[in-house]
């Protein structure tokens, strides 16, 4: 009989356990890392680039994981046919809606949502904190509902998966509060370039959508994590592009009007999804507590009911986006399918069932640009757009009206598709939607889930449309006289006399400004032969630019008297003055103008 030490009753030493000597290796290897880190202090942003690498790989490789499980699950629980028999599809999901539900309720009640909010809110409410325990509940739990035919999507939730994995590092190092807040977001880059095999637009999405802004240093770590991890996807899953898009050629630009039509449809489209999660999404959090265990149930009942008759709305659909642009459907059955996918992604989502709205989104785009393309073969014969062309396209437009990312949308396009010449038609189609969107509804999806959670996130779509306060609109005409630094005390004394000031600003020949008060032209009395530059002291006052942020200016306001404003082609010539009242009133004009703006604004 060993005990706990690893000895026998007599003291004679035992061999330990081989999980005894992984762990003693795993906290022996933890050690050293941190080690390391304490070391690398005065390096810590090249540790952390590092570190980004480190996260990486294990998102991509726990990713790849993650989909060969929902895989695997859809092909136990319904087969491997794409339609599967009437029976199962029919059950399986209103079945796997109860699993989940008892899941989410007894044993991971920090996995609901899609991911991509729980994640935003660890970075601005938790520093970054991410338990490991949702990782395993959100791996467990959406590997179900997806294989069971719910109507949601792997890559919101593979966001979620790398943040946790980032969080879970960052603790084991100790790194510290601002690193461990940063680290979640690269981790969050990582999950979401292996789930979408697409590196650029996983980078863009994080910075528009989770962080809202970036550094050098921060921007570095996202890309090297988000490459690793699509390294890693790559060599498991291969290196093609998820969808293979037949070649496509702009014949005419009368083309692109259909690709107008298509941002218009798209945008509505949009709308309609928006508004039924805004409408429907808080009525069923208010219903009694004891629904909880039914409403997954009852959504995948629905789900299967609507499957019997459309197979293809079950499950993320990636084959089906495939089969879309390859034109296998009639433009009429896509129509029907954008249709029933909002149906059965709206009552997966609003069920509280744990997924992502990413590929529903590419299914919806895809069938509803199919569709507008089949329409458009079917009139304009002469035009040489096709019905792959169109799909494509649409799945950016769904993507920049439904998610409100315009930015990431192209470049996802052209990253899913490997095919950059429809750049064009996509930016056309993707800014109306966008801009539809935005006109019918103010709030974006992500803020507007947070906000019936009761939470507060900071919703950056606003952010990027605050107007910028710049050092223009706050500054005044230069009322004081400006003196040359070869002018002589007895000159500047004359010209003080005159204009009465109490303050003159000196120009020296190299840009730099003095400011020179009446009292320190008293005490140069004795001085009156000599040059301004040969009596003061280089006390320069620091200088700004009118196109510069007026927060760029507080600093300098706050203890200076007088903010020389210099031309950025002449640092010599005086454009304007600023004080720090100057600012404090700039602040206190926009303030009651966003004041009185929301108070006459409609929610």
């Amino acid at each position: 009989m060993v005990d706990r030490q690893g000895t026998s009753p007599g003291g004679s030493e035992q061999p330990a356990s081989p999980l005894a000597a992984l762990r003693a290796k795993a906290s022996g290897g933890v050690a050293r890392l941190r080690q390391l880190a304490g070391q690398l202090t005065l390096q810590e942003s090249y540790f952390f680039l590092f570190l980004a690498i480190v996260v990486g790989l294990l998102a991509g490789l726990t990713v790849v994981c993650f989909h060969v499980a929902y895989d695997m699950t859809r092909i136990y629980l319904l087969g491997s046919a794409l339609a599967p028999h009437w029976l199962p599809t029919l059950l399986v999901p209103a079945l796997t809606g109860i699993a989940v539900s008892l899941l989410v309720i007894w044993v991971f009640p920090e996995v609901r949502g899609s991911g991509v909010n729980q994640t935003k809110s660890a970075v601005y409410i938790s520093d970054g904190y991410i338990p490991f325990r949702t990782v395993i509940g959100k791996f467990i739990v959406c590997s179900l509902a997806i294989g069971g035919g719910f109507s949601l999507g792997p890559e919101d939730p593979s966001l979620q998966i790398g943040a946790g994995i980032a969080s879970a590092m960052g603790r084991r190092l100790r790194l510290s509060k601002d690193k461990a807040r940063l680290l979640a977001p690269v981790g969050a880059a990582a999950g979401l370039a292996a789930a979408f095999n697409a590196p650029i637009a996983a980078v863009l999405f994080v910075i528009e959508e989770v962080i809202g802004t970036w550094s050098a240093g921060g921007l570095g770590a996202i890309v090297l994590a988000a490459a690793s991890s699509v390294m890693v996807m790559r060599v498991f899953l291969g290196s093609e592009p998820f969808f293979r898009v037949p070649p496509y050629r702009l014949g005419s630009p009368f083309e692109l009007f259909g690709y107008a039509v298509l941002g218009v449809f798209g945008g509505f489209a949009s709308l309609a999804f928006l508004k039924f999660l805004a409408y429907v999404r808080p009525r069923v959090r208010k219903l009694p507590r004891w629904t909880l265990y039914l409403q997954p149930a009852v959504a995948g009942l629905l789900i299967g009911a609507i499957g019997l008759a459309y197979p293809q709305v079950m499950g993320a659909g990636y084959v089906y986006i495939d089969q879309t642009i390859h034109g296998q459907f009639s433009w009429q059955t896509m129509g029907i399918l954008s249709g029933v996918k909002i149906a059965a992604t709206g009552l997966s989502f609003v069920s509280g069932t744990p997924g992502g709205l990413f590929a529903p989104v590419l299914f919806i785009g895809a069938a509803l640009g199919g569709a507008i393309g089949g329409v458009e073969q079917l009139f304009f014969h002469h035009l040489t757009g096709s019905v792959g062309a169109f799909a494509l396209v649409g799945m950016g437009t769904l993507f920049a009206g439904f998610l409100r990312t315009p930015i990431t949308s192209v470049f996802m396009v052209m990253e899913l598709s490997g095919n950059y010449s429809i750049i064009l038609p996509v930016m056309i189609s993707n800014t109306i939607a966008y801009l539809i969107s935005r006109r019918y509804q103010r709030v974006p999806l992500f803020d507007l889930l947070s906000r019936q959670e009761g939470i507060e996130l900071p919703s950056l779509e606003e952010l990027r449309e605050q107007p910028v306060l710049r050092i223009e609109h706050a500054m005044n005409p230069p009322s004081f006289p400006v003196l040359r630094s070869d002018s002589l005390v007895s000159e500047a004394m004359a010209v003080a006399n005159t204009s009465n000031a109490r303050t003159m600003l000196v120009r020296f020949p190299t840009g730099h400004w003095m400011a020179l008060q009446r009292d320190d032209l008293a005490r140069l009395a004795g001085e009156d032969g000599r040059r301004l530059s040969d009596v003061l002291p280089k006390d320069w006052l620091p200088t700004v630019h009118p196109d510069q942020t007026l927060d760029s200016a507080i600093g300098f306001a706050q203890v200076r008297p007088i903010v020389p404003v210099v031309s950025r082609m002449d640092p010599g010539r005086l454009e304007g003055v600023l004080t720090l009242e100057d600012v404090l009133e700039t602040y206190r004009d926009a303030s009651a103008e966003v004041e009185g703006g929301s108070s006459s604004s409609v929610p």
